[in-house]
């Protein structure tokens, strides 16, 4: 992984779920949504051309992200491999119930050691598992306010569920450059964009001040040490569609399927749903997946709307659930 973002929320966040209930959130801001976000900030800062011929319109794109996971002190906690999740059954912790796993943890279950069942507990709220002990790194709330007609003649009560989080909590992410010559090219951009974003708020309710973070970024960082395999499986960290190019072995692996949806912001109509391979899937292949863009712009809308579903995979040994 070429980079690193760690972002510490100053404000609730909204991230929509598939359904678009505002009394639900999702907990996870998908990598579809951080590359749609990136580049409305790119657009901000003139660079929307060159960024998509880069991404969206190239054969291979300049950058990639991952989805963004809850990160909590020295804990960053991703959706693990579903290939070695849960563990064996156990008396003291329901393994099942976590959706998060902290990489330290995921890094045992690849080397085959064994998780100690005194050392960690399910937060229930947040679905993470943390050390015993430990709070999680954010709760859901639901917050109310109301629509104000101008003249005073009406109000529109209504609520919105979002992420609170805890203080030294957010969420991180991980950024992968196609080459050095991308990296050299794209990382000062991508960070100016992801800076802006930070200011003017990621995901829903950003007119409210929500979504607004401080963001930190750690270069040449690795997430695991090579593991060998007889067999190689890739982990995914960010939502994939598979392209032309991926030839996956759909017969094996262990994989799970999302739809994706929203709307086209600024003109909020409804993009062409989308189905893509869940984070947490591992795939076979024999070679690493690279992944495809679609247009998911409404019927005659005026300009192609992307829906990024590159793939940022990690090579893990393959073990058959």
């Amino acid at each position: 992984m070429d980079l690193l973002v760690d972002l510490f929320p100053s404000a609730p966040w909204r991230i929509g779920p598939d359904s678009g209930d505002r009394d639900r959130v999702d907990r996870v801001f998908h990598s579809d949504s951080v590359f749609s976000a990136v580049s409305n900030a790119m657009a901000r800062l003139g660079k929307i051309e060159p960024w998509l011929d880069a991404t969206a319109r190239a054969a291979e794109p300049a950058a990639r992200f991952t989805s963004c996971f809850p990160l909590q002190g020295e804990h960053r906690f991703v959706v693990p491999p579903r290939s070695h999740w849960p563990p064996p059954a156990s008396v003291k912790v329901r393994w099942k119930g976590a959706r998060f796993v902290p990489l330290s943890a995921v890094g045992d279950l690849l080397h085959a050691r064994p998780l100690s069942e005194d050392a960690w507990v399910v937060d229930g709220p947040s679905e993470c598992l943390v050390p015993r002990g430990s709070p999680g790194p954010f709760r859901i709330a639901v917050r109310s306010s109301a629509a104000v007609d101008r003249l005073g003649e009406a109000v529109a009560p209504h609520s919105t569920a979002c992420l609170e989080f805890a203080p030294g909590a957010g969420l991180w992410m991980g950024i992968a450059f196609r080459d050095a010559s991308a990296r050299e090219t794209w990382q000062g951009p991508v960070e100016a964009a992801l800076r802006l974003l930070g200011d003017s708020g990621f995901g829903g309710e950003r007119s409210n001040g929500w979504g607004r973070a401080a963001v930190s970024v750690s270069r040449d960082a690795a997430l695991f040490p090579a593991v060998e395999a007889s067999e190689t499986g890739w982990w995914m960290l960010s939502l994939f569609h598979p392209g032309a190019s991926d030839a996956i072995d759909w017969q094996r692996g262990s994989y799970a399927l999302t739809t994706r949806g929203g709307r086209v912001e600024h003109f909020g109509d409804a993009k062409k749903p989308t189905r893509m391979i869940a984070e947490g899937s591992v795939l076979i292949s024999a070679s690493e997946p690279r992944g495809a863009v679609m247009d998911v712009a409404p019927e005659n809308f005026p300009h192609p709307v992307y829906r990024a579903g590159f793939a940022v995979a990690v090579a893990i040994p393959w073990r058959a659930s």
